[in-house]
């Protein structure tokens, strides 16, 4: 990912920022063991770390907890609040030739937000606190949501 000053060869920035009108309440924030500097790029590389991670809830979300269990696959959805917006097109290491923003998984793009499919390991469903295998978010990171995986209808069909 680039800084937000520097562009690698073949990076292209969006002229002026985005502007919107829809807001995100954030339900709680991720907890995790690693910083800026160490963050993984991906869950796979979080789970070979051994980075498990917790969830913390605001108390008033703790009803909407009831139906999750440990073993439960979950979709997060978190904010990566100190990612560049304004990239289109990127060249990360792995991809030296480029790709525009929406063909990678890259924090960086006009809204960053983070997906990652988690298995829960724990929960304390009355603290609101949730244990979870990997995450590849530093710690602090606002978390939108919460939503159950669901094999048959969240994988994609054959061919796609």
């Amino acid at each position: 990912m680039s800084g937000r000053g520097t562009l690698r060869p073949g990076e292209q920035r969006l002229p002026a920022p985005l502007v919107g009108d829809v807001s995100v309440s954030f339900i709680g924030h991720i907890e995790s063991p690693w910083s800026h500097e160490d963050c993984p790029k991906n869950l796979g590389a979080a789970r070979a770390r051994g980075g498990a991670g917790a969830l913390h809830l605001r108390p008033e979300l703790v009803p909407a907890l009831d139906g999750l269990a440990p073993g439960m696959a979950v979709v997060l959805l978190y904010w990566m609040s100190d990612a560049p917006r304004d990239l289109l097109r990127q060249a990360p290491s792995h991809k030296p030739e480029g790709a525009g923003t929406f063909a990678l998984r890259s924090p960086a793009r006009p809204n960053p937000i983070g997906l990652g499919v988690v298995t829960i390991t724990y929960m304390d469903s009355a603290r609101g606190w949730i244990q979870v295998d990997a995450i590849d978010a530093v710690n602090g990171t606002p978390l939108i949501d919460i939503k159950p995986f669901i094999r048959g209808v969240d994988n994609p069909a054959r061919g796609s």
